[in-house]
């Protein structure tokens, strides 16, 4: 669930299933996602009204716990036993690692006394010291950005998927979706739900504030980054060369940083869940394949914010299939890594042939191309139909993401979709 706040509605989360069932197995469960993706309000519409709640994004509940680690333990032992499992809901964990051995110390005392729930916004710091992640304990999951079954389409609204879905863990009718939107407002704007169910007038603004107050605050805290100004350079050429390859001895020259530091900082991104890497397909039996990964803000109105940009769907319309591409990337990659089942890759060969995207699913291989015209044609299909010739025994099918309003079949084993129907 996720609780819009200025109308007072419930909308429902993808992963709001899948959580409802596994908190109730008797494990220690872990909850990462970068900020705003709706982690708190997700696992608060969960819990219990009587859990145990810590609030380490709060400065003074942080402080009193790295002060005193001993009180954590205290406090959780304090709640009364019998009538099942007391909860405790620890937000912005990872900002007291400490929180992690302790848990795993009253776990092992007792591992029917408490639930507890953890969330994080980043896992750099936990990384950095080699925190205990509690194996053998812990149930680990991540919340994204809306998904296109989470924020439908305002066209084709019901369109079945040609590539693969989501299955809901309830009925249609039980669940509440988020506003529908165009294309053009998602590239703009992105898929974070507090933007999506914000007024159109404020989205622009609040995109900036989480670029200027949240990546920088959080980053700060998080990363020993020694020289800001250089990291800040980064981030912005980071951002404007989302959804290239990455070029790290060009943005190194531009940033004024080493290469080694440059491929750090893109790290960092990772560890707080705002960048993602696509790896090239290295199971091509082509010789001549790039193999430097490409790199994705995670979401494409914090990509606009964090390069400097004004949010904007004239920024979308100077380069439409620049941005298209990348939220098929995302969109796909959010799916995989829900269903846990296969991965995302792109191609290119040396000689400039590229397939954008390579979805490996369930012993399936799709490669997609993305383009931004409602008119596709054979033409368009130029890249795939080789790759599908060369990997007939698990590629039978091929797909073109586009704007044409319903699914075209371009050639034998090619079709073109609409972007509503991925």
């Amino acid at each position: 669930l996720y609780m819009d706040d200025k109308n007072k509605v419930n909308y429902y989360r993808w992963l709001s299933g899948e959580l409802r069932r596994k908190l109730k197995r008797p494990y220690v469960h872990i909850l990462f996602g970068a900020r705003q993706t709706g982690k708190s309000t997700l696992i608060k519409s969960l819990l219990p009204k009587n859990t145990l709640h810590f609030n380490l994004a709060d400065p003074g509940e942080r402080t009193r716990l790295l002060a005193d680690p001993g009180q954590f333990m205290a406090a959780c032992r304090s709640l009364p036993e019998g009538g099942g499992p007391a909860t405790v809901f620890v937000d912005e964990a990872q900002t007291v690692p400490s929180v992690f051995d302790a848990v795993q110390a009253l776990f092992d005392e007792n591992p029917s006394r408490w639930r507890f729930v953890l969330c994080g916004s980043s896992a750099r710091k936990l990384r950095r010291i080699g925190a205990n992640l509690l194996p053998g304990r812990s149930f680990l999951h991540h919340l994204y950005p809306l998904t296109l079954s989470e924020h439908p389409a305002r066209e084709g609204q019901g369109a079945t998927s040609h590539v693969f879905s989501l299955a809901w863990a309830s009925a249609l009718e039980e669940r509440r979706l988020f506003p529908p939107d165009d294309l053009l407002t998602r590239l703009a704007f992105g898929e974070l739900p507090g933007i999506v169910s914000a007024d159109p007038q404020d989205r622009a603004d609040l995109l900036k504030a989480y670029a200027d107050i949240y990546l920088e605050e959080e980053i700060r805290r998080e990363a020993l980054v020694k020289d800001w100004g250089a990291f800040v350079r980064f981030l912005r050429l980071a951002a404007a060369e989302s959804g290239q390859i990455t070029n790290f001895a060009a943005i190194s020259r531009e940033a004024g940083l080493s290469i080694p530091t440059v491929k750090s900082h893109y790290e960092l991104l990772e560890d707080m869940f705002v960048g993602l890497r696509v790896p090239s397909f290295s199971k091509s039996p082509r010789k001549n394949i790039l193999s430097t990964p490409k790199f994705l803000f995670f979401d494409l109105g914090v990509r606009h914010a964090a390069a400097g940009l004004a949010p904007s769907k004239d920024i979308v319309r100077a380069d439409p299939g620049r941005y298209f591409e990348q939220w098929v990337g995302l969109e796909l990659w959010k799916r995989l890594h829900y269903s846990r089942e296969g991965s995302l890759y792109y191609q290119r060969t040396k000689d400039g042939a590229e397939i954008d995207f390579i979805v490996e699913h369930r012993n399936r291989v799709i490669p997609i191309e993305v383009k931004w015209t409602e008119h596709p044609t054979l033409r368009d299909a130029r890249h795939l139909l080789p790759f599908l010739k060369e990997n007939a025994k698990n590629a039978p099918q091929g797909f073109v993401v586009c704007r044409y309003p319903r699914p075209l079949k371009l050639a034998g084993n090619v079709t073109a979709i609409p972007w509503f129907a991925l």
